[in-house]
């Protein structure tokens, strides 16, 4: 099962897996002191675009470039001015398109930023998650406030738009800290902030110190209440609030995260990276070695794909669409279902609203303050 290269696709993905250090809290497909196999990731990396583009048989515009990690700002300048020569000579990168790069304060400097500004990097997504240098090295985030600070007023002289991740329930941050960091963040200029609370994911170290009671988190209730304060802190601040997790000064929404909210098209290369075709899921291969080989011997390195049911196409549209300040449409959701499964979904929608969990405003379901909190069982309960 391939991608379908007819599908008019304007978003990609790039996935650079390298890290200086990899975080306890972290899932994703990254690795830590393994930089000796950049070159070769590298090399794999541009054959899969290219065999991409000769399926495609055409040059596509693209309105958004996304490359994430990993650390994807320890990438060798070289190795990106490359890349981007490349992509600018495959695709059609139309003017004012958003190009995201995911950056680790400590692994920056004058010259990466200005070669980024360069190529045409439009947009610098920072990981903050933190101001407590102590909390952070607990959980082998090795980088420091003094970083950030350092970093922000370099790339300002650069880039407009700059966003900064933060992780609401840290353990070992308080509530008190909690506010006073979120209220710094609110001051610098920067343009949009994505606010995610803590998850403890299976084989991750915080998952066995939560388990063997080393770690102790902050309390549940609690942590739903200072997301509640920081949202309606970052809205004083003019950011508002256009998802769960994010937050933008007017016209600095993250274009690429809406064409994934609402389920368009794109592809992703590299290490573990994702891709939709409109129909079907991907996943590439995750181990590295596969990778390098597979993409070597085949030009794609496909571990996972699935053709969505109707159910899953359901549950997804529900997901991707109750996470939006804008909600989802009641009519796209009784598209196509039964009349049973019509009353039975208007029921579930009624006692959500007598809750005070969602609201209904021009056919658009919409969470209200306390439904963003326990989005995911409202997901539950609206599954057919």
């Amino acid at each position: 099962m391939h991608y379908n290269y007819s599908i008019e696709t304007k978003s990609l993905y790039i996935h650079w897996p390298f890290c200086p250090y990899k975080c306890h809290f972290c899932p994703f497909v990254a690795m830590a002191s393994q930089d000796h196999f950049m070159h070769d990731y590298y090399q794999a990396l541009i054959a899969e675009i290219e065999y991409f583009v000769h399926q495609c048989g055409r040059k596509m515009p693209i309105d958004t470039i996304f490359i994430g990690g990993g650390t994807p700002s320890t990438c060798p300048e070289p190795l990106l001015l490359d890349m981007f020569g490349k992509l600018r000579t495959w695709f059609d990168i139309v003017p004012g398109a958003e190009i995201s790069i995911e950056v680790n304060p400590g692994t920056v400097n004058q010259s990466k930023l200005a070669v980024w500004k360069e190529v045409g990097i439009s947009r610098l997504s920072v990981g903050v998650q933190s101001l407590n240098d102590e909390v952070l090295k607990k959980l082998n985030r090795l980088q420091s406030k003094d970083d950030v600070y350092q970093l922000l007023p370099q790339a300002k002289a650069l880039f407009d738009n700059l966003s900064v991740d933060l992780i609401v329930g840290l353990p070992g941050v308080s509530n008190d800290e909690w506010r006073k960091t979120v209220n710094e963040v609110a001051s610098w200029p920067i343009t949009h902030v994505s606010v995610y609370f803590l998850s403890i994911h299976e084989n991750t170290p915080l998952y066995f110190g939560v388990k063997a009671q080393k770690i102790t988190l902050p309390c549940e209730d609690e942590v739903v209440d200072l997301y509640y304060w920081t949202s309606q802190t970052l809205k004083n601040n003019g950011f508002n609030q256009y998802e769960v997790s994010s937050f933008a000064r007017p016209g600095y929404e993250c274009k690429h995260n809406i064409v994934y909210w609402e389920r368009k098209p794109y592809k992703g290369f590299g290490l573990g990276a994702c891709s939709f075709d409109g129909a079907r899921r991907f996943q590439n291969q995750k181990n590295l070695s596969l990778y390098l080989h597979e993409i070597h011997q085949q030009k794609e390195s496909i571990i996972f794909s699935e053709k969505l049911t109707r159910k899953q196409i359901y549950l997804e549209k529900i997901m991707l669409g109750m996470r939006r300040s804008t909600g989802i449409a009641l009519s796209t959701l009784l598209e196509g279902l039964t009349q049973g499964e019509q009353d039975k979904l208007t029921e579930e929608i009624t006692r959500l609203r007598d809750n005070n969990l969602i609201i209904l405003h021009n056919d658009h379901i919409i969470l209200t303050v306390a439904g963003l909190a326990v989005e995911n069982e409202i997901v539950v309960k609206l599954s057919l």
